[in-house]
C-alpha cells in the first residue's frame, strides 16, 4: 500500500522514499543530502512530489533546497519550527493530515529531541516515520526538550499498533542493543533480538524497520514504567519520568 525505498547516506542516516503506487505521488522523508535521493529516484523511475521533515537538524533537512530546485516538490514541516525548516511550503501540527497521493499520514508532535519534532503515521500502511525521537532499541538525545517531554512523546508512539513499522532515521541499533542489555540483561526478548541484530549487521543488512511490538518488549526507553526493568536497573520505587531520565543519562555516558 506504500512502497518504501531505504537510502543509506552519510555515516549512519537513512532517507526514505515513500511512494503511493496508485497515484505515483512520492515523498522523501528527512533528506540529509540530495544526490543519493536524486540517483535513487532516477534508478526507480519515481518522481518526487513532497518532502516530509521530522525536525530541523541538518542531517534531516540538508537536501531540501536542492531537491526542491530539481523537482519542484512541496516541503512539509512543523509550523512551530518553520523558521528552521529550509524551503518549507506546508506547515503542520498535531493531528493534521498530510496526503501522499491516496495515502494519508497523521502528524504527531513528539518534542524532546528538539522542541519542534514531529512524526508521520500512515495508519492504512501501518508505517511510522519518527525521525530521531524513537530509534530501534533507543531514543534521541534530549538536545532541546526535557525528560518529561520525551517520555510523553514516546508514550504517543508506544500507543500505536503492534504491527506498526518503525522507520527511524539512523542505523544505531547494534550499539543501542549493547546498551539495552546493561539496563535489562535478563530480558529474554532483548537477548534474542540482540543476537538477530548482530547477525543482520554481520551480513551488511539494515536493522530498520522494526515493529512497535518489538520496541515495547525490548526498548528500555519505552519500558521506564515497567517494574521488572526498574528492578533490573536498580531504580525500583522511582516514577517513570525519573527512571527514563536516569536511563537516558546512562546512555549519554555509554
Amino acid at each position: 500500500m506504500l512502497e518504501i525505498h531505504q537510502i543509506p547516506v552519510l555515516s549512519d542516516n537513512y532517507v526514505y522514499l515513500a511512494r503511493d503506487p496508485e497515484t505515483g505521488a512520492c515523498a522523501a522523508v528527512d533528506p540529509a543530502v540530495a544526490g543519493p535521493v536524486l540517483d535513487a529516484l532516477d534508478r526507480l523511475g519515481w518522481s518526487l512530489t513532497m518532502i516530509l521533515n521530522t525536525h530541523h537538524h541538518h542531517d534531516h533537512v540538508g537536501g531540501n533546497l536542492e531537491l526542491k530546485k530539481a523537482t519542484g516538490c512541496t516541503i512539509v514541516g512543523n509550523r512551530a519550527d518553520a523558521r528552521r525548516i529550509p524551503g518549507i511550503d506546508v506547515a503542520v501540527g498535531e493531528g493534521d493530515e498530510i496526503a501522499v497521493g491516496s495515502q494519508k499520514a497523521r502528524v504527531i508532535e513528539i518534542s524532546g529531541h528538539t522542541v519542534g519534532h514531529i512524526a508521520y503515521w500512515f495508519e492504512k500502511a501501518r508505517t511510522l516515520f519518527c525521525g530521531d525521537t524513537l530509534f530501534a532499541l533507543g531514543c534521541g538525545r534530549l538536545f532541546e526538550g526535557t525528560a518529561a517531554q520525551m517520555w510523553s512523546s514516546l508514550g504517543k508512539l508506544r500507543a500505536l499498533p503492534d504491527d506498526a513499522l518503525v522507520y527511524c532515521a539512523h542505523e544505531y541499533t547494534q550499539s543501542n542493543a549493547a546498551f539495552a542489555l546493561t539496563v535489562e540483561p535478563g530480558n529474554p526478548a532483548l537477548q534474542a533480538r540482540a543476537e538477530e541484530i548482530r547477525a543482520l549487521r554481520a551480513a551488511g543488512k539494515p536493522t530498520v524497520p522494526s515493529t512497535m511490538a518489538e520496541e515495547r518488549a525490548t526498548n528500555p526507553f519505552l519500558r521506564a514504567d515497567d517494574e521488572g526493568l526498574k528492578r533490573a536497573a536498580g531504580l525500583a520505587g522511582r516514577d517513570e519520568v525519573a527512571v527514563f531520565a536516569e536511563i537516558r543519562r546512562r546512555k549519554d555516558m555509554f
